[in-house]
């Protein structure tokens, strides 16, 4: 049998040293790397807020409540393909939660009657928003540090609110400065509207944009308050925001409603159109609204008096 020659790296320290040598920084490495590597959690929310918080950590959600209803209304960060859908939000299908058998389950205050009949399954925690005392942008920087805990990710979760805090900058710096104050709105049919104020993640972003906002009127505790369009007739200084998704039937609809066409607001400046943005969301709607929000505003769009006929895509 031939035997194989030994090959032999040639070092000042003698042969053998360079292997030996590689040895254990490889060594030093794995420990490193074991010491340091974090498993990914196997995590259940039925929350679209954490939902979209925890992809941005890295920690995507193995399953999500009314996933086809995210997709139409948080839009982003997209949920992965493998992701179930868990039933209803409100009443979660709780044979398959047994069987996707996750660490833990992430529900808001809004669901807190579910708590205990989840906590047969896994352990439950409450990341809370809307329900905490306090300004709306502290809470949701709040908790997304929370969340990074509970799913071992605190490094992620700062990068993550500085890089939030960066890109909204960054928007802001293209929004021209003369844009009026803001007047926030969705759609519930032809005749009334969702328009955003104070307590609203929406609003918190436009602030940190340099945007001020047009309604003054109460708001419900997350920040919004449904109104008659009519209720909109008192603010003359204002550019409407329309935030979709819209109804169907009703952009046809508005198009001939004297009450919104004849809204200050509407016959000084064509309103603009951006896509859904979850308003009760975390920071990934607040970077996503900046972004349309900018992009909106520097477009400048010569849709016609009353309603956007462009309609930019997500």
């Amino acid at each position: 049998m031939t035997r194989r020659g030994r090959v032999v790296q040639p070092t000042a320290g003698g042969p053998g040293s360079v292997p030996r040598a590689l040895r254990v920084i490889a060594a030093l490495a794995c420990l490193l790397w074991c010491a340091t590597a974090v498993a990914t959690p196997r995590v259940v929310t039925l929350d679209w807020g954490i939902a979209q918080n925890l992809i941005a950590l890295g920690v995507a959600p193995i399953g999500v409540g009314q996933v086809a209803g995210y997709r139409s209304w948080v839009a982003g960060p997209p949920l992965p393909s493998d992701t179930r859908e868990i039933g209803l939000r409100s009443q979660p299908n709780m044979e398959l939660l047994a069987q996707l058998d996750p660490d833990r389950i992430f529900i808001t205050e809004l669901y807190a009657g579910q708590a205990q009949r989840l906590s047969s399954i896994a352990p439950v925690s409450s990341v809370d928003v809307y329900f905490s005392d306090g300004d709306v942008w502290d809470n949701t920087l709040a908790a997304v540090t929370k969340l990074g805990r509970l799913v071992d990710r605190d490094k992620a979760a700062k990068a993550l609110i500085a890089r939030t805090r960066r890109q909204i900058a960054r928007q802001a710096d293209r929004v021209p400065a003369d844009t009026r104050p803001l007047l926030m709105l969705q759609f519930v049919d032809e005749s009334h509207v969702r328009v955003y104020g104070s307590g609203s993640l929406v609003v918190a972003t436009a602030r940190r944009m340099g945007l001020d906002n047009a309604w003054h009127g109460a708001t419900t505790r997350w920040g919004m308050a449904m109104v008659p369009i009519s209720r909109l007739a008192d603010i003359n200084d204002a550019r409407v925001i329309v935030m979709g998704p819209v109804p169907v039937g009703v952009a046809d609809k508005i198009a001939d409603n004297r009450v919104w066409q004849a809204l200050p607001a509407v016959r000084q400046a064509p309103p603009v159109f951006i896509p859904a943005v979850w308003s009760f969301g975390g920071l990934p709607s607040a970077t996503r609204f900046a972004h349309l929000i900018a992009d909106a505003l520097t477009r400048a769009p010569d849709t016609g008096p009353g309603w956007p006929r462009a309609r930019p895509t997500p």
